[in-house]
């Protein structure tokens, strides 16, 4: 689909419909090559319209980076911390996974300073992160060694409890609009699997949404609609899924190992994309604003 006009009728979901001359699903470069470590991951974007995400310049960084492209370290994760996953509240703080020193790290709204949240020496890592609308986190834990995974949630308190056990290489992770659904990937497996929210955010009902015959997946994130946009690191494109598991399409993009994106933009349809491969930020318009997005703009 290139081009739609929409009328919105219901309030609060205040965004932008495509023009007819805009052109969607093509990307293209953000920032310079290499301005990323190929740790490049992340991302997030800020309710200004700031695009974050892990290592610039060097390890251990999360940088800055503006809409026009214009990058520069934001903040720097103490010890031997190595930043991976962000999200932001709607409070504006920022959390950052750990995955070396098994913590997720918060930077208050309007600091730089990461302060620890919550530790857990029983994870492997944590890899990614999703956040539910009351700010409840679930943190994605594989170990590569062994190509297992589980899922951890950390409350408000920074109270960590395991809530997922038994799976494959967990790595990408978000929930539904409506916060009821938990779609967390496998990488080695190729698979993608679906958990119901619970009272107390406990998971049950694990099932299957979708499997890849080829190449594995890293980050994802879902749009205001339910659909997820995965990253297939390795065949670089990014796919996207309905809510109930249908690859809708595949965008094509100008490297081959996305690691994770998000959405932003003057209007939510922008999608941020980490590339390994080139250690840069790319981007391309879609047609419906990310879910994440009108949360922080305070609209959903």
């Amino acid at each position: 689909m290139r081009c739609m006009m929409v009328v919105l009728l219901s309030a609060g979901l205040n965004w932008s419909a495509p023009s007819m001359a805009e052109e969607l699903y093509v990307a293209t470069a953000l920032t310079a090559e290499r301005s990323f470590t190929a740790g490049i991951e992340g991302p997030a974007v800020d309710a200004a319209g700031n695009i974050y995400a892990v290592n610039f310049g060097r390890q251990q960084t999360i940088g800055i980076v503006t809409p026009q492209g214009a990058g520069r370290v934001f903040a720097q994760l103490p010890g031997a911390s190595v930043p991976n996953g962000l999200r932001f509240d709607r409070q504006g703080a920022l959390y950052v996974a750990d995955y070396v020193g098994h913590n997720v790290f918060r930077i208050a709204p309007g600091s730089s300073l990461p302060q620890l949240y919550a530790h857990e020496a029983k994870m492997t890592q944590p890899n990614d992160l999703a956040m539910t609308a009351d700010g409840v986190l679930y943190a994605s834990d594989p170990d590569w060694e062994h190509n297992t995974g589980r899922v951890w949630r950390i409350d408000t308190d920074g109270k960590v409890s395991l809530a997922a056990d038994g799976m494959g290489t967990t790595n990408g992770i978000d929930l539904s609009p409506d916060g009821r659904t938990l779609y967390v990937n496998e990488s080695v497996q190729k698979l993608i699997w679906a958990f119901t929210v619970g009272a107390g955010g406990a998971l049950t009902d694990k099932r299957l949404l979708h499997r890849f015959e080829d190449f594995g997946m890293d980050g994802m994130r879902v749009d205001v609609d339910g659909n997820l946009y995965v990253s297939r690191f390795g065949k670089g494109t990014i796919a996207k899924l309905s809510p109930g598991g249908v690859l809708l399409q595949e965008i094509r993009l100008p490297g081959a190992r996305p690691s994770n994106l998000c959405f932003g933009g003057p209007d939510g349809r922008t999608v941020y994309v980490t590339e390994v491969e080139h250690q840069r930020l790319l981007q391309f318009r879609v047609d419906r604003p990310g879910l994440e997005w009108q949360r922080i703009q305070g609209r959903q």
